[in-house]
């Protein structure tokens, strides 16, 4: 499949969703042109000549722009039309993809850029035991209408105080997926956001792209488990003041800063 039948199925494969999905909705071509060749120009042969597509695509978009982008629906959509149209292309994806919406105030309103690579990450197995679930300190208010996309497909809303993630069956979130250890992460409300802990796993906790061992989380923020993806997404969320000083990372860490909750709101890990 070339460049040009490449976006020729995105676009249609996207459509078909928007339609049923969210009516009257529309992917600005320049999108789908330019994931259809970020596919194309970042797909490399193994050397059993097997073609793999990327699998981690960043969406950079001017900050009006951006904000139409925060929709669990639509992360879900081109998720899944990244995914069909690579398979469809005889291409193989060794983890499912995500998608990270950010801004630059510098690129026009009617523009984007599409970058696309491919993330590797282990396999991994722990016996870390999960935070106490009982009484929390501060917890504050709990965020309104929080969610998390699970694998591009599943929608599971976030309407506890503590949840618990991994693959045993008395997390709040269970993930059958052996790269997902039995308690690899937990979310805790905290001040009004959710903070995302990783269980002292071994393949980690990653947001964005970042290893976290404890990170506040915003809409859009992409949380990785040893490969398995889940978008954080939050309808109306509360503003964020922090956006004046933050300006874009010119030379990525390994590990993603720290959150900083204050003396009685951190979390700590306890073994039983």
């Amino acid at each position: 499949m070339n460049l040009q039948e490449l976006e020729t199925r995105l676009q249609s494969l996207i459509e078909v969703d928007l339609l049923a999905l969210l009516p009257g909705r529309k992917v600005e071509d320049v999108v789908v042109q330019k994931l259809a060749s970020a596919i194309h120009l970042n797909t490399k042969a193994q050397e059993d000549g097997q073609l793999i597509a990327p699998n981690a695509y960043t969406l950079v978009m001017h900050p009006e722009e951006a904000v139409k982008w925060q929709d669990r629906q639509l992360l879900a959509i081109l998720l899944h039309s990244i995914s069909a149209v690579a398979q469809e292309a005889g291409f193989r994806i060794t983890i499912s993809p995500t998608i990270t919406i950010t801004t630059d105030d510098k690129i026009s309103i009617r523009d984007a850029r599409v970058t696309a690579s491919h993330r590797i990450e282990p396999m991994a197995e722990t016996n870390a035991n999960p935070l106490e679930t009982g009484k929390l300190e501060d917890t504050g208010k709990l965020p309104e209408n929080a969610f998390l996309i699970v694998e591009g497909v599943k929608v599971f809303p976030l309407t506890l105080p503590v949840v618990n993630i991994g693959r045993r069956l008395d997390n709040q979130l269970v993930i059958d997926d052996p790269r997902v250890s039995r308690n690899h992460a937990q979310l805790r409300a905290i001040k009004g956001r959710f903070v995302v802990f990783d269980l002292n796993s071994t393949g980690g906790t990653f947001v964005n792209g970042q290893r976290a061992s404890q990170t506040v989380l915003y809409p859009g923020d992409v949380i990785s488990l040893a490969g398995v993806a889940l978008i954080f997404g939050q309808d109306n969320p509360p503003p964020r003041p922090d956006l004046k000083a933050t300006s874009p990372l010119q030379k990525p860490s390994l590990d993603r800063p720290t959150a900083v909750l204050g003396d009685h709101s951190t979390a700590k890990l306890k073994k039983k």
